[in-house]
């Protein structure tokens, strides 16, 4: 492996961790250090491998935001809550550095939730309604990020004539 290589691999590792904690950029950082391998590359592998993980960070994109936004709207849980848990997620980010911001977004959600239903039942189920969506938007945008890094590994091993 060429320290090209690594370092490509070093960043993909990155942001597949970012998928997960939302300190460090996510899928988009894998996308990039693919199209950097095959920027260096300037060979036929390079620039399929950087066309197949175009068209499924595409993909991923268009599924993580059509999929899961679905489940929501049909509980009943507006974009308004999901805003609100976002914004309680952010500051919590800033007061619990990486735990407050799935913390921070899980109350932002429910005291929402809460003051709109006026019941605490009925907040938790909209609550796990919200939190449903968007584990399946990190489940997907994950799957995205590890069938790119497969792209990029098939490109690799196809390049070293293994």
């Amino acid at each position: 492996m060429s320290p090209l290589d690594l370092l490509v691999a070093l960043a993909i590792l990155v942001g597949l961790v970012g998928v997960i904690v939302p300190v460090l950029p996510g899928v988009l950082l894998v996308w990039a250090a693919v199209a950097v391998w095959s920027s260096e590359r300037q060979d036929p592998t390079g620039w399929l491998a950087l066309a197949v993980a175009t068209v499924l960070l595409a993909l991923g994109q268009v599924a993580k935001y059509v999929l899961p936004g679905r489940r929501p709207s049909r509980a009943g849980v507006p974009t308004s809550t999901t805003l609100a848990g976002a914004a309680l997620g952010l500051v919590g980010f800033f007061v619990v550095p990486v735990l407050g911001l799935p913390l921070g977004f899980v109350l932002g959600v429910y005291l929402r939730e809460r003051a709109r239903l006026h019941r605490h039942d009925l907040a938790l189920v909209s609550t796990r309604q919200a939190l449903h969506a968007a584990g399946w938007s990190v489940l997907i945008e994950l799957g995205t990020g590890l069938l790119i890094a497969a792209t990029w590994v098939i490109g690799v091993v196809i390049s070293s004539g293994g």
